[in-house]
């Protein structure tokens, strides 16, 4: 039982280490690698590749949703105590926004991956829709759509995103919270709303990123350990 729980361990150690490496070769926007680059850059044997993945794009697949998990976890355990959704979908967005200097390997695997973290079952979308849905039916947004609203919230999202990055010298903060204004303006909510809702305080906790604010390590499946 024992050896059997350190074997599964060390599976375990594996699959994080190509996951790891397949997040760093998509955070450059390289997924024509090969198999041998992969496994050199996660300090494994290129043999065992196959013993984890059937292709590439397996990998792939399993790195942004790694990626998309931790997010979504992340975001969950700063928003737990809020039940007001257009409070938690509020501050689910300027924490998203200020992952983008907090993360920036993390977050130019999913900017990279956009098509894919907008569609993906894990990350803010799904989150982002809940929120959406729950406010909305409680009249606080004014949302016809809610697919179009979620395509409005993850553009403006990876778009400013991508200008927080590439323009190193600009202010996040206002950046973030001015963005997060508009879109909530965009949802139905007043000027004067939004701007208290940007003006509260974040946890202190999320200055630290995605580990420190979850206080764990992430396997390449999304389960602590």
């Amino acid at each position: 039982m024992v050896e059997g729980s350190r074997v599964a361990r060390r599976k375990a150690r594996t699959r994080a280490a190509l996951v790891r490496a397949a997040q760093g070769f998509l955070a450059t926007g390289n997924t024509n690698a090969p198999v041998l680059d992969i496994t050199q850059a996660a300090d494994v044997s290129n043999g065992s590749f196959y013993n984890y993945f059937d292709s590439k794009e397996e990998l792939w697949q399993a790195a942004i949703d790694s990626a998309l998990e931790s997010v979504g976890d992340y975001l969950d355990s700063l928003t737990v105590d809020l039940h007001d959704p257009v409070e938690k979908f509020t501050q689910s967005f300027r924490l998203s926004g200020r992952l983008f200097r907090l993360e920036p390997e993390l977050s130019r695997v999913l900017l990279n991956s956009e098509a894919a973290a907008v569609a993906a079952d894990g990350g803010l979308a799904p989150r982002s829709r809940r929120d959406i849905e729950s406010a909305t039916a409680q009249g606080k947004f004014d949302v016809e759509d809610a697919d179009l609203a979620l395509a409005l919230v993850a553009g403006a999202l990876l778009s400013m995103g991508r200008l927080l990055l590439e323009q190193p010298d600009r202010d996040e903060e206002s950046t973030v919270d001015r963005t997060t204004q508009r879109v909530l303006r965009a949802l139905g909510v007043s000027a004067d709303e939004a701007e208290t809702l940007c003006s509260r305080e974040l946890p202190t906790s999320y200055t630290g990123g995605v580990h420190a604010a979850l206080d764990l390590t992430t396997t390449a499946d999304g389960a602590p350990h």
